[in-house]
């Protein structure tokens, strides 16, 4: 329960929008990068490897509560007026693709769940930066007081709608490749599960696209005609981690090599934790 309160996995995530909200970027961006994935680890680690039979036995449970986190983070971000709060109901929606593909068992799912976890603290880290450098200038961050800030800031705008890309796992970018092993792994093991992840990612790239869009067109407010672009200091802070987002999309072995051996070993473990449905005959019953 602590772990997926961590997460968080639903429904236990009503504490995060909150959190993102009320925090200032720094915290954001650290939540978002780092804390988020304690949880994760303390399944995989703990719960996994300690206690192989009951992961197998809840396994379905916690899949399903994953699915629907994803599905309802998305959907809820979807109609999001404050653009922080957006973007940590999109966290709620990629933490689900995380819990959801390490508890399928599959070393593809397993795989991108661990991926996962490294490009949502890319990812969704970089978006935090970019809500954060944007209320600093026009000192609001609700979606439908701005507009048109892409003719003001237009490579501040360009850094939000690259990153948005990435969250929304475009394909050369780095969550199109932990998405698409999650849902070809949870497919394997569950073909509903693998489906309804499937249809997320399309609703991802819905909010976040339409963000951009009231956010970046449309008529600019008169006190926004003036504001100032990226500086120099933030340029040297996006580019090292858009520069990522870059690499581990299209060369994502830098990662998963170091990855799979561990995970191959987790999955190979859990089935043989579970020696009465690994072993199971033909006739239904242990030997």
């Amino acid at each position: 329960m602590a772990f997926a309160v961590k997460v968080p996995i639903f429904p236990l995530h009503t504490w995060l929008a909150d959190a993102h909200t009320e925090a200032p970027t720094a915290g954001s961006v650290l939540l978002a990068g780092v804390l988020l994935k304690v949880g994760a680890y303390g399944l995989i680690r703990f719960n996994l490897a300690l206690f192989p039979q009951a992961s197998v036995h809840f396994a379905e449970l916690v899949s399903i509560l994953a699915v629907i986190g994803i599905i309802y983070g998305a959907v809820v971000a979807l109609i999001q007026t404050d653009i922080k709060r957006l973007v940590a109901y999109s966290s709620v929606s990629h933490l689900g693709f995380v819990v959801l593909g390490v508890f399928a068992f599959t070393n593809q799912g397993f795989t991108g769940g661990v991926l996962q976890m490294v490009n949502h603290g890319l990812s969704t880290g970089a978006l935090f930066l970019l809500v954060g450098m944007v209320y600093e200038r026009t000192h609001t961050r609700r979606l439908d007081e701005m507009g048109g800030l892409a003719s003001v800031m237009p490579w501040l705008t360009g850094a939000f709608l690259f990153t948005a890309f990435a969250s929304a796992g475009l394909p050369g970018l780095n969550n199109f490749v932990g998405e698409f092993l999650v849902v070809l792994g949870s497919f394997a093991a569950n073909r509903v599960f693998g489906s309804l992840a499937a249809v997320a990612v399309v609703l991802s790239a819905i909010y976040l696209l339409w963000s951009y869009q009231r956010m970046a067109h449309g008529q600019v407010h008169e006190e926004h005609r003036h504001l100032p672009d990226l500086s120099i200091r933030e340029v040297a802070i996006l580019v090292p981690i858009l520069s990522l987002l870059l690499v581990f999309g299209v060369y994502p072995k830098l990662i998963t090599d170091r990855v799979e051996p561990t995970t191959r070993t987790v999955v190979t473990s859990l089935h043989a934790g579970h020696p009465v449905e690994a072993g199971v005959s033909a006739q239904g019953k242990a030997p």
